[in-house]
């Protein structure tokens, strides 16, 4: 995670940013605070990137790369306001490696988004296009990954990457997701509903509420606290719902989801 010390907005590159909204910067860095200390109370580790004063975005930090087995393939960002996050996620992620634990980095040729794009269940990935990552990525993760990469089309702006519209709730199972079906096209929606016949699927005020940039440890799924209508079918199946607020982080188009990188070694 990154703290949003230096978090504004003052461009617009998706359809939540509005650069004539104050932020109240004390609330937001209050609000990422408290989904800081709430990921520790429940047992999590949370490591954190330095904020860089150029870089309002890099509070989102789950655009910066996906991890899976101590292989971390970067980020290349579509809007240049955020390409140069990519090298300090990248310095971040080699200065942590260690002996025990090191990791093997590549640095992406083809447009990807990290964890904004691709979705890691416990046999594939999920992977968005239609607004910022690459299609010509899926293949890129696919062989560095060595995982099946399932790729998804985005249609509605709102919905610009796919963590915005679909969430993993257990990677280690392939079959426990909830999605917003609308933000897919018509032939993506068909691929969801056959992966995933039991899924949990979202309403549109839920979805709009960003309920569905959430993040999952396979029990506890951390939430908007505006996405009420989620809570009820998540209790039904075992899940136990955690209702944050993080308003003015949504003011940039992310809430709990982009605000974490998953670290998975």
């Amino acid at each position: 995670m990154c703290p949003p010390e230096h978090f504004r907005v003052t461009y617009a590159i998706n359809p939540w940013m509005d650069p004539a909204t104050p932020v109240d910067l004390p609330l937001a860095v209050k609000q990422w605070q408290a989904l800081r200390d709430r990921y520790r109370a429940l047992g999590h580790t949370v490591d954190e990137l330095d904020p860089h004063p150029d870089l309002p975005d890099l509070v989102y930090a789950a655009n910066g790369a996906t991890v899976i087995d101590g292989r971390v393939l970067g980020a290349r960002f579509a809007h240049p306001e955020r390409r140069p996050e990519a090298a300090l996620h990248r310095e971040w992620h080699l200065r942590s490696s260690g002996a025990a634990a090191p990791v093997y980095f590549r640095e992406p040729e083809h447009v990807n988004e990290g964890e904004g794009d691709f979705a890691v269940t416990a046999g594939f990935l999920l992977a968005g296009r239609g607004f910022r990552s690459s299609p010509l990525s899926h293949a890129e993760a696919q062989e560095f990954f060595a995982r099946p990469v399932i790729g998804l089309d985005l249609v509605d702006p709102r919905f610009y990457h796919l963590d915005t519209a679909l969430c993993v709730l257990d990677d280690s199972r392939d079959d426990a997701v909830m999605y917003y079906p609308e933000a897919f096209s018509p032939g993506s929606r068909t691929v969801l509903a056959r992966l995933f016949p039991d899924a949990v699927l979202a309403e549109e005020a839920d979805a709009l509420a960003l309920g569905l940039n959430a993040v999952s440890d396979g029990h506890h799924v951390l939430l908007p606290r505006e996405a009420a209508g989620l809570v009820a079918p998540l209790r039904e199946r075992g899940y136990d719902p955690v209702p944050v607020e993080l308003g003015e982080l949504l003011k940039g188009g992310g809430s709990v989801k982009c605000c974490t990188g998953e670290l998975r070694s």
